[in-house]
C-alpha cells in the first residue's frame, strides 16, 4: 500500500509539474529563425525573435513576462543608423496581432481588397511592410497575446501595477530600456507607433522614456488616435462628430444629390469649414438657442448627415454616435460599423437606440485569430499552450489622471528631433478622424511645432490598413516619415533664434 501511494503521489506530482509547464513559458525566454520577404519588388532578409522579457519591481523581482516579436533586418551592418520601431495596438487590451498581421510586418493575414475574411485562413508576404527601412519590435502589454503577470500576484495587484493609464505607461518604459540595453540599440534612432489606445500609451511613453530613461526619440507615430485627455466639452464633442457623420453618409449615398455628386475630399472640406466657424459656436448656446435657429441647425445638419431633421431635432442637435450606426440605414434594415462603417449589420429589430454589435469587430475577429496562432507556431517557431488573448483581459482600467496629449507636446517641446504623425481612415466612428485633427490644434496652441506634426487621411476606417489601396498608402507614410524625422549628418537638437 506504501508502495501504491508513493507511486500515486509521484504520478500526481509529476502531472502537475508536465501541466505548469505547459501552461506558464518561461518569462525569459526567445526563439530565433530566419525569413526573407519581398517588399517593393526587393528581397529583405530578416532574423525574426519571438519570446518574453521579464518586467520587473522596484526591488528587482520578476513581477510579468511580456511576449514580443522582433524583426531585424539581417544584411545590415551598421546598426546605428538603423530605425527602430516598437509597435502597440490598443484596447486597452489588444494584442499586437493588428498591426503585426494587417499593418508594417513581413506577412500579413489573407482578407480580400477591401478587409474582408476569405478561407482558407492563412498568410502571405506582405510587400509593402515597413522592415526594409526599419526594424520592428510588436509589445504585447500584461494580458495581451501571450503576455502575463506571475500567477502568485491577485487580481487586485495585476490591475494597480498594470491596468491604467499611467502604470501602463510606467512599466513599458522600463521594459523598453532593457530591451534596447539587450538588443544594443541605444544608437539607433528610435520610433513608436501606436493604434487607437496604444496612442495615449505613445503619447505618454515618448515623455518617460525621455524624462525617466534618457531615452529621445525620432518620431511618434498616432494610427487613429483616442482624445489623448484633451477636454472637448459639451458643444465641441457633439458638433466634432459631423464630419465623420458626413464621411460615412457619403460612403452610403445618403447625401443630397449636389453633395453625392462631389468627390469625399470637396464634401469633407465645406462640412469642415461648417463646422469650425458655424456649428461649434452655435452649439455653444446650448439650451439658449432661439427655435427658429435650432430648426435651421438641425436642416443644416439633416444635409449633411443623411439623418432626418426629426431625429436631430429630438436629440436637441447632439446625435450620438450609436444612434447614427443604428439610424442611417434602418430603413434599409442595416446597422453601419463602429470602427469602420463601410461595414453592414444586421439587429434583430430596426427598432432602438444602438446596434445590437460592431459588425466590423466580428469581421476582424473572423480572420486575425486563426492568421496569428498558426503564423506563430508555423513560421515563428514558437510553441506554447497559453491562450492567445486578443483582447478584453485588462479590465477595470484606470482611465483617471489622462494627460498624454500635454506629455506628447512638451516632450516635443524638449525634444527638437521629436516629430509626430497622425494616421486616420475617414470612415472611422470610434477614434474618427475630425477629432484627431483637432488633437493636434490643441496640442500645440502656441503653433510652435506645427512644423513638426503631420496628419494623413485614408478612404477606410480605423484599421485603415486593411484596405489593399490604403495598404500601400500609409505604409509609404510611414517611410517619408522616417526620411523627414532623421536629421541631417551633423544636425544638431537645438532652436536657432531667427
Amino acid at each position: 500500500m506504501k508502495k501504491i501511494y508513493l507511486f500515486t503521489t509521484v504520478f500526481f506530482l509529476f502531472s502537475f509539474v508536465i501541466q505548469a509547464q505547459q501552461l506558464n513559458t518561461s518569462m525569459d525566454s526567445m526563439v530565433t529563425t530566419n525569413g526573407q520577404v519581398t517588399i517593393k519588388g526587393a528581397v529583405v532578409k530578416y532574423k525574426a525573435t519571438a519570446g518574453k522579457q521579464p518586467v520587473w519591481d522596484d526591488k528587482g523581482k520578476i513581477i510579468a513576462g511580456l511576449y514580443y516579436t522582433y524583426y531585424e533586418r539581417s544584411d545590415i551592418k551598421d546598426r546605428s543608423k538603423r530605425p527602430l520601431i516598437f509597435s502597440f495596438n490598443g484596447g486597452p487590451g489588444a494584442a499586437s496581432v493588428w498591426m503585426h498581421l494587417g499593418y508594417t510586418g513581413p506577412y500579413k493575414l489573407k482578407v480580400d481588397s477591401e478587409g474582408y475574411p476569405v478561407q482558407p485562413y492563412g498568410v502571405e508576404e506582405n510587400s509593402q511592410s515597413i522592415l526594409d527601412v526599419a526594424d520592428i519590435v510588436y509589445i504585447e502589454p500584461v494580458n495581451t497575446g501571450f503576455s502575463r503577470a506571475i500567477e502568485s500576484m491577485s487580481n487586485e495587484e495585476v490591475a494597480k501595477t498594470f491596468f491604467g493609464v499611467n502604470a501602463d505607461i510606467k512599466y513599458l518604459a522600463g521594459w523598453i530600456n532593457t530591451f534596447v540595453t539587450r538588443k544594443n540599440r541605444w544608437d539607433s534612432p528610435k520610433y513608436l507607433i501606436g493604434e487607437s489606445y496604444g496612442t495615449p500609451r505613445v503619447s505618454g511613453l515618448s515623455l518617460e522614456l525621455q524624462n525617466s530613461h534618457w531615452m529621445y526619440l525620432n518620431g511618434v507615430i498616432l494610427v487613429s488616435p483616442t482624445g489623448l485627455g484633451i477636454e472637448r466639452g459639451t458643444a465641441i464633442e457633439p458638433a466634432n462628430n459631423v464630419p465623420y457623420f458626413a464621411a460615412a453618409a457619403w460612403f452610403h449615398k445618403k447625401l443630397p444629390s449636389d453633395l453625392q455628386s462631389k468627390d469625399l475630399m470637396d464634401v469633407l472640406s465645406e462640412v469642415e469649414e461648417y463646422t469650425a466657424n458655424k456649428l461649434i459656436p452655435i452649439m455653444a448656446k446650448g439650451g439658449f438657442l432661439s427655435d427658429s435657429e435650432k430648426r435651421k441647425t438641425a436642416s443644416e445638419l439633416s444635409r449633411y448627415s443623411g439623418l432626418s431633421e426629426k431625429v436631430i431635432m429630438e436629440h436637441d442637435l447632439r446625435v450620438p454616435k450609436a444612434f447614427f450606426w443604428k439610424d442611417l440605414l434602418r430603413d434599409e434594415g442595416f446597422t453601419i460599423g463602429r470602427l469602420d462603417s463601410r461595414y453592414l449589420g444586421i439587429d434583430k429589430m430596426n427598432a432602438g437606440e444602438k446596434p445590437d454589435y460592431s459588425p466590423e469587430m466580428k469581421s476582424w475577429e473572423h480572420s486575425f485569430p486563426p492568421a496569428i496562432n498558426y503564423y506563430f507556431k508555423n513560421y515563428l517557431n514558437y510553441n506554447t499552450d497559453l491562450k492567445y488573448f486578443i483582447g478584453g483581459q485588462t479590465r477595470p482600467w484606470d482611465s483617471s489622471n489622462n494627460h498624454t496629449g500635454e506629455d506628447l507636446r512638451q516632450a516635443m517641446a524638449q525634444n527638437p528631433y521629436l516629430h509626430v504623425m497622425v494616421q486616420s481612415g475617414y470612415y472611422d466612428g470610434a477614434t474618427d478622424y475630425y477629432n484627431s485633427k483637432y488633437n493636434l490644434w490643441q496640442m500645440d496652441t502656441s503653433g510652435k511645432l506645427r512644423d513638426r506634426m503631420s496628419w494623413k487621411g485614408y478612404r477606410s476606417g480605423h484599421m485603415m490598413y486593411l484596405r489593399s489601396e490604403d495598404l500601400i498608402t500609409s505604409n509609404e507614410d510611414i517611410r517619408k516619415f522616417i526620411k523627414a524625422s532623421t536629421p541631417k549628418e551633423n544636425q544638431a537638437a537645438e532652436y536657432l533664434r531667427k
